[in-house]
């Protein structure tokens, strides 16, 4: 079965490719497709946060990607499915970002930590909610801490 969706916003980034480190450096907007009235982001501004869907456009293998692999193609780090990483290159190319919100303007959002280029096609944007978070102990493995230590660091800094 398939399913249409469409852009409601376009990401407006610094960055224009989709290296895998240094995204805080990077400074963001979502701006408003042009059929998506302005009352879409009433009351927004009262969160901290919004989870931004994606779409990865210009990933390069996909579909079909592969199912496992070594994240980042680095064989230091284990074989695990996909389910199991982040990557770009998927099955249904979507992406997911909590993003903090900066600003909220008329027909724009401009948020931090948003790990999407320049043009990437927005397809939903989500106000945050502590419900919607994870209940109970969250864990992850400790390769994981290894691949994202400079993912959202600023080299700048």
């Amino acid at each position: 079965m398939d399913y249409a969706v469409r852009p409601v916003a376009w990401v407006r980034s610094t960055r224009s490719q989709p290296t895998d480190d240094g995204w805080d450096a990077e400074r963001a907007s979502i701006e408003l497709a042009d059929d998506v009235p302005d009352e879409a982001l009433e009351g927004l501004e009262l969160f901290s946060h919004v989870v931004v869907v994606f779409l990865f456009d210009r990933a390069s293998d996909a579909p079909p990607a592969p199912f496992a692999r070594h994240p980042r193609g680095d064989e230091t780090y284990p074989r695990v499915g996909i389910f199991a990483q982040r990557a770009k290159d998927r099955p249904n190319r979507l992406g997911v970002s909590t993003c903090r919100i900066a600003t909220v303007e008329p027909r724009r959002l401009a948020v931090e930590g948003l790990d999407a280029i320049e043009g990437t096609p927005v397809l939903d944007l989500k106000a945050y909610l502590v419900q919607f978070g994870p209940r109970g102990e969250v864990r992850q493995p400790g390769w994981v801490d290894d691949l994202m230590a400079g993912y959202f660091a600023d080299p700048a800094t």
